[in-house]
């Protein structure tokens, strides 16, 4: 009968002992819990950066390829029709302005000669027949319209000598039926179209040879219809390359062509690039990064504090080591290692630069 009557008491006292410990257990865990807190060894690390108001820029990558320097190529066309021999150079072989590259034996250049000797003969009967009219001038047995005569045939001759000389100049100034080609600039031969044994025929529409002195290289890049607005003249421009990973080249738009390419519809724009080392190679395929001021301010964070997460970006707001807030911002736009936000931040904050995903799982945690 007692047992009957205190087991209801007890076990009403039993539970409320059993609840009144598992609350003081939570309460226990809940005061043991302590917020996330930046440790002097980290917080060098994760760099702490001011939220500023700074220039807006635009940014747009065009892909491209680098080409000769046209203003410094020299075309070399056969003057002459004849057999190609003594070939000295290879492609990719670097000449020197002035060095022979080629001989050409031609009938033209033997013609050339003979036009030559007769000139120099000419030049010489003119001259002897000049002193001797002025002889029997000053001794009367010339009159003056012979002297005259005499002087006059003698200027022609010089000249027919003088314009003989000029022609077989240009034509390799060979005196022996040869044609010999000569580089007019020092630079590489970058193209090559002729081979000893060959015969040229001067309606033949191919260069001999193509010499670039590779110093400095135009970089062509293709600009799409929808994108003609975002490219100026005088942007600046950063020239990446698959065969240099990593390395970056800078220069400026320095024309844009204004007409579209009938095939493939796009603009091309050309950026002249210093090539001193000859790291840039012609037909190198190129990623071209354009980016232009566009005349406003923004607010300005590192790409790098950035934290994209569940389709939303965040950042780390930092007041103190005990005080990090994540924060979900708006972004305009990443140019390179600056962010530009439209909402979520405010000038004079400061944002965790680096390591900002590690922090981030440590808060979430």
């Amino acid at each position: 009968m007692l047992n009957k009557l205190y087991t209801p008491v007890f076990v009403a006292t039993t539970f409320c002992l059993l609840l009144f410990s598992s609350c003081n257990e939570k309460q226990v865990v809940k005061e043991e819990r302590k917020n996330y807190e930046l440790t002097d060894s980290l917080l060098p690390l994760v760099k702490v950066t001011d939220v500023v108001m700074g220039p807006q820029t635009d940014a747009i990558t065009l892909t491209g390829k680098v080409a000769f320097n046209d203003d410094n190529v020299a075309k070399l066309y056969p003057m002459v029709s004849g057999n190609v021999s003594g070939i000295t150079v290879m492609l990719g072989d670097y000449v020197h302005a002035g060095q022979a590259l080629a001989i050409v034996r031609s009938s033209e250049i033997a013609g050339y000669n003979n036009d030559l000797v007769s000139a120099e003969t000419n030049l010489r009967i003119a001259q002897i027949n000049l002193e001797k009219t002025k002889d029997m001038y000053k001794s009367g047995l010339a009159s003056m319209p012979d002297s005259l005569n005499a002087a006059m045939t003698y200027q022609q001759a010089k000249a027919s000598l003088l314009r003989t000389n000029q022609v077989l100049k240009i034509n390799g100034g060979g005196t022996k039926g040869d044609y010999v080609v000569k580089a007019p600039i020092s630079g590489f031969i970058v193209e090559k179209n002729v081979n000893n044994n060959m015969t040229l025929r001067t309606d033949n529409g191919n260069s001999m040879f193509t010499i670039s002195d590779l110093k400095n290289v135009w970089v062509w890049a293709n600009v799409y219809e929808s994108n003609i607005d975002r490219v100026h003249v005088g942007d600046n421009v950063s020239v990446e390359t698959i065969s240099y990973s990593g390395k970056v080249f800078t220069g400026k738009v320095d024309k844009m062509m204004n007409v579209l390419d009938p095939a493939n519809k796009v603009m091309k724009v050309r950026i002249v690039l210093p090539n001193d080392a000859y790291t840039l190679k012609p037909e190198m395929f190129t990623s071209i990064t354009v980016t232009n001021n566009l005349q406003k301010q923004a607010i300005t964070i590192p790409s790098s504090a950035l934290i994209f997460d569940h389709s939303q970006y965040f950042v780390i707001v930092y007041k103190s080591k005990k005080e990090l807030t994540i924060t979900p911002v708006e972004i305009i736009n990443t140019v390179g290692q600056n962010t530009y936000i439209a909402k979520g931040l405010n000038p004079g904050q400061k944002v965790i630069g680096l390591q900002a995903l590690q922090v981030y799982g440590q808060l979430n945690n």
